[in-house]
């Protein structure tokens, strides 16, 4: 399949869920940038304090990584609802904090999230290039755990790094190709970015469903 039908098909599944997913954005903003961006102007001393100082309290920068860490689940949730969407499902909106209700499972998300990043570091200490290879290679790992729950952090990324064989330069290709909506996007305040990011979304579920997931039913 070609990058230009995944796209397609990916545009085709969000096809009169377009105001749902735009509103989905403006949960994930609220949650990950408005939410902690207000409580640390309340702990740094207020708003002229905030827009003065150089450097943040300490106390700032212990929350904001904590707060990080808890909205990872969150942030993967979202993304996994994309894929729900591609494969014909509704937007289920309602759900999206349900994750933190599977303690197990969040923690999992969260530790896969820190392993995933310290290896895609590591591997750019070398260089750049190396990292950006590693992190295509790992890419679908978060997609993996949806799928099958029972994998470990380790096992998941592992996972990936195998089905990405022979994927990794039309992925990279994908990202490359909403470079020039990104840039129309910033003319826009950023706003273009509540349509665009669940474009990217769901075009990344598509590649899931096209070239990995399709995998396992190969081997069956």
């Amino acid at each position: 399949m070609s990058l230009s039908a995944l796209k397609r098909q990916a545009r085709q599944s969000l096809k009169g869920k377009w105001g749902t997913a735009v509103l989905l954005m403006m949960i994930y903003f609220l949650v990950s940038v408005l939410i902690p961006t207000v409580i640390e102007i309340i702990i740094s001393g207020g708003w002229d304090v905030w827009l003065e100082q150089e450097n943040t309290p300490a106390s700032a920068d212990v929350f904001n990584i904590l707060y990080s860490l808890a909205a990872i689940p969150f942030s993967i949730v979202v993304y996994w609802l994309f894929l729900e969407v591609y494969r014909g499902s509704d937007f289920n909106i309602a759900n999206i904090f349900t994750i933190y209700g599977e303690g197990k499972r969040s923690l999992k998300l969260i530790g896969t999230s820190i392993l995933f990043g310290v290896f895609v570091l590591l591997w750019s200490l070398l260089l750049i290039i190396p990292g950006i290879i590693k992190s295509l290679a790992y890419s679908q790992t978060f997609f993996l755990l949806k799928d099958h729950p029972e994998y470990g952090a380790l096992q998941a990324i592992t996972e990936s790094r195998k089905r990405m064989k022979g994927y990794k330069g039309k992925l990279f290709l994908l990202y490359l190709s909403f470079i020039g909506w990104g840039i129309l996007s910033i003319f826009t305040l950023g706003i273009g970015l509540l349509w665009l990011i669940p474009y990217v979304y769901a075009s990344l579920a598509a590649f899931y469903e096209e070239f990995i997931r399709t995998q396992e039913e190969s081997v069956e």
